[in-house]
């Protein structure tokens, strides 16, 4: 329409919205002071032709009253636009008792829902926090709260706030009880098919609400369904583009699809809304990283340095870089200083997730006594679930199989229902038992379970792709069958925008070369290594990994 993002609604301009989005009808809504107390007045217009259609008026005694005015206004307003006395039972919860009693409670969450749209997670969480003091009753506020912990990372603090959400449902709105009810699915017991369920029905009772769609985006990428997130995440966008979560979401949808071009002019149009965030410089990060800008990802950590929590995430992010380069010592020194940024921000949960992966980066570089001493130190700092797994991976990799089989086990009794922690976290760590103990076929049974979610997003911020996939070819690798271990490897190369700076994307090309090796495919075996090695050109000469490579490779000359 060619106006400001935050240009009022008046009602001559929410009627040429009415009209642009094919709507047939507005509610406009007044509230005037008469003497101490205040009138509420609801008014339905027919967007085209401007004739009322029905109007309702309530008095409030005082600010106190004015949401319950609201409430009496608009029962009255849908009884007399015709809407059946059962549905308006149905959906007729009131306000204070369904969202909040506190108008200012109100308030603080709007802002916060706003201020996220606009600037960022982290900024979101004060007026929250403000919302809860103000009314500890305020359901929602704690379900917004549990969203915006999960999404940076803190799934500890996340399970928390959605656990009381989830204890206050009873006394919410059907729209609210369906919101907390899916967030509660994914957030704390993991039953990622449930909370699908519950986010469609939300979607199909509710279809202008764009909230279902991106965590049904959420749960397909999670589960490895990245056409099914695109679907989603667009229509999403459709219904709210001031969201800077919504660009990045669709952006990654298309890396991970590899349409790049696609993901590029997303963020064109999220600079051109002039819209920031912690998830918008990852996202953007990622993208330069696959163009291989060098440049302009410096370019996007330098401008990060400084900002809460973007600062720490675009330093591991950088680390993660590092490790796919083999350059280890610098993405050592980047996951420290990103775990010191987290931890001055209390992000303690979110330092543990540097710390462990940084352990899977060093356990397949071959560096087992270093990756056993990051993983057990993630889980001193924060055992929350998604350190657990990584850590046991990394420890049952790093050949300390005893301490990988108690966490998998504490992982199992605690998270039954879990979608990730059942099938795809319990199937690595056990395979990869398997595989310390030379039991390649095993390892491919366990993992067959894993199969249908292996191309999974895991967790928001960390880049943990294809572990499964990876596992199973080394397993392909162990049974000397170049020809499945090759399938499985090329995935990673095929799939690089799901892989994103994953360190173990680089080392599937040593993996792949090895395959073609047991082929007895020299040319294409000495390609493969070479692809390697170049990648690897500057990587420190220490790595076990790569003195392994260099000798494999010499010996096919």
């Amino acid at each position: 329409m060619g106006r400001a993002a935050g240009d009022r609604l008046t009602p001559e301009v929410t009627r040429e919205v009415c009209q642009r989005t094919v709507s047939t009808t507005m509610v406009t809504g007044s509230i005037a002071a008469l003497g101490s107390q205040y009138v509420i007045g609801l008014k339905a217009v027919n967007c085209n032709t401007g004739d009322e259609l029905a109007e309702a008026q309530e008095q409030a005694a005082g600010k106190e009253a004015v949401l319950k005015a609201l409430d009496a206004a608009a029962v009255n307003l849908r009884r007399k636009l015709g809407e059946s006395r059962s549905s308006v039972e149905k959906y007729a919860t009131p306000l204070e008792e369904a969202t909040t009693p506190s108008l200012e409670a109100l308030k603080a969450c709007s802002l916060g829902r706003k201020a996220g749209y606009t600037k960022g997670i982290t900024t979101e969480l004060p007026f929250y926090k403000k919302a809860i003091d103000l009314d500890p009753g305020f359901a929602m506020a704690y379900t917004y709260m549990a969203e915006a912990y999960y999404n940076l990372d803190e799934p500890g603090r996340a399970s928390e706030y959605a656990c009381k959400a989830y204890e206050l449902r009873e006394k919410v709105s059907e729209r609210e009880r369906l919101s907390i009810e899916g967030h509660y699915y994914v957030t704390v017991t993991g039953e990622l098919e449930k909370a699908a369920q519950t986010f469609e029905l939300w979607h199909q009772t509710y279809p202008r609400e764009p909230r279902p769609l991106i965590t049904l985006g959420f749960v397909s990428a999670v589960l490895g369904n990245w056409e099914k997130a695109l679907e989603d995440w667009r229509a999403a966008m459709r219904l709210d583009p001031n969201n800077s979560g919504n660009y990045y979401l669709l952006s990654l949808a298309y890396m991970s699809l590899n349409r790049l071009d696609e993901a590029e002019t997303v963020y064109k149009q999220a600079e051109e809304r002039k819209l920031e965030g912690e998830l918008l410089f990852e996202g953007h990060y990622w993208l330069e990283f696959l163009k291989g800008d060098a440049a302009q990802m410096a370019q996007l950590v330098s401008a990060a340095l400084g900002k809460t929590r973007s600062e720490d995430l675009m330093l591991a992010m950088q680390a993660d870089t590092g490790g796919w380069y083999g350059k280890l010592k610098n993405a050592r020194e980047l996951t420290g200083r990103a775990m010191d940024s987290a931890l001055r921000n209390d992000a303690k949960e979110t330092a543990a997730g540097y710390q462990v992966a940084a352990a899977l980066r060093e356990v397949e570089a071959g560096n087992q006594q270093q990756a056993r001493a990051e993983g057990k130190a993630a889980v001193r700092l924060a055992p929350n679930r998604d350190v657990r797994a990584i850590a046991a991976l990394a420890l049952a990799r790093a050949g300390d199989t005893a301490a990988a089989e108690k966490l998998a086990a504490e992982l199992d009794k605690a998270f039954p229902l879990d979608t990730l922690v059942q099938r795809y976290w319990l199937p690595s760590v056990r395979a990869a038992v398997a595989l310390e103990r030379h039991d390649p076929n095993r390892a491919i049974e366990l993992l067959n379970v894993a199969g249908p979610i292996e191309l999974s997003s895991i967790t928001p911020t960390l880049t943990i792709f294809l572990c499964p996939v990876y596992l199973r070819g080394e397993a392909y690798l162990m049974l000397h069958d170049g020809d499945r271990a090759a399938a499985e490897f090329q995935k990673f190369i095929d799939r690089r925008g799901v892989v994103m700076n994953f360190p173990w994307g680089a080392l599937a090309r040593l993996g792949l070369a090895r395959a073609y090796a047991l082929q007895n495919d020299t040319a294409k075996a000495r390609a493969a290594f070479q692809d390697f090695l170049t990648l690897w050109k500057d990587a420190d000469p220490d790595i076990p990994i790569l003195k392994q490579a260099k000798a494999e490779y010499a010996k096919l000359q």
